[in-house]
């Protein structure tokens, strides 16, 4: 069943949960005058926002692996243009 909430359409679901979290759920929303069913949705809110932030942060890690693959490949490519500029330079100042 679905019916228009603040937050635009809601369904409704059946969730099957252990009787021992469920009363610390409601203990939870009821000190935070809240219902259960707004609990749960924010539990699910906050939930799903740490899933994205982790899945990120592994993007981002496996980017800055291969990123520093490829700058150690870069190095050892630019080392001997690295040496001969440096000879090159002590030439110079040598007057070789």
């Amino acid at each position: 069943m679905e019916r228009l909430g603040k937050e635009g359409a809601v369904k409704r679901i059946v969730v099957s949960v252990p009787q021992d979290l469920l009363a610390e759920v409601d203990g939870l929303a009821e000190r935070e005058r809240s219902s259960r069913s707004a609990f749960i949705r924010e539990a699910m809110r906050h939930y799903v926002w740490e899933k994205r932030k982790e899945h990120l942060r592994a993007r981002m890690e496996a980017g800055y692996q291969e990123m520093a693959r490829i700058n150690l490949v870069m190095a050892v490519e630019a080392q001997p243009a690295e040496e001969e500029a440096d000879l090159t330079i002590l030439r110079m100042v040598s007057g070789v």
